[in-house]
């Protein structure tokens, strides 16, 4: 017998809950660092917030290079 291990997927868009568990800060400081126009960059879907995991990748790779 043969077992396939699932795999896992991301999902293409991020809440700001999901980021900042991701990154292991509040939401209170994802929504600061997106209003000052640091953190990662958003997608707007009516009144909802979103932040692709691709670009949140991208920002932490750029936030590692910038130290």
């Amino acid at each position: 017998m043969t077992y396939e291990t699932e795999k896992v997927q991301k999902p293409l868009l991020l809440t700001i809950p999901q980021v900042a568990k991701s990154l292991g800060i509040s939401r209170a400081m994802v929504y600061s660092l997106i209003a000052k126009r640091k953190g990662p960059p958003v997608v707007r879907l009516g009144r909802s917030v979103r932040v692709s995991a691709a670009s949140l990748d991208k920002w932490i790779e750029e936030q590692e290079q910038a130290q």
